[in-house]
């Protein structure tokens, strides 16, 4: 099994910054990823960072956060970050972090969520 708990939201002001936290136990991980789902919208990917014998292999960014939000890990720790930065209203969502095993399987584990709220 493996086990996801996602820290650090809140309540920011548009254009100010926040960084998530997902920590990560249990099986050995292929990738991370984060989703956020808006009021009354559907689930959205976000962002990803996949890895190898210990060194990222890539990463992966939803447009509509490119240039703004980096994802990133630290191996020693077992957590994945997202640093977000320049935040808009429209950021605003339920943030979830996902893990999978493998490279090729779909995201099969979850976190319980963590609030991120953006005011104009």
């Amino acid at each position: 099994q493996v086990q996801l708990v996602e820290s650090g939201g809140g309540l920011v002001q548009a254009g100010g910054s926040l960084r998530l936290t997902c920590a990560a136990s249990g099986r050995t991980l292929a990738a991370i990823g984060w989703f956020r789902q808006a009021p009354g919208k559907g689930r959205e990917f976000v962002a990803e960072i996949s890895w190898s014998g210990g060194r990222t292999s890539y990463t992966n960014y939803a447009d509509s956060v490119k240039g703004r939000f980096t994802i990133s890990r630290d191996n020693a720790k077992n957590a994945v970050y997202l640093q977000m930065n320049s935040l808009k209203p429209e950021d605003t969502a339920v943030y979830y972090c996902a893990a999978k095993t493998s490279p090729v399987v779909l995201y099969n584990y979850w976190g319980q969520g963590t609030q991120v709220t953006v005011s104009s």
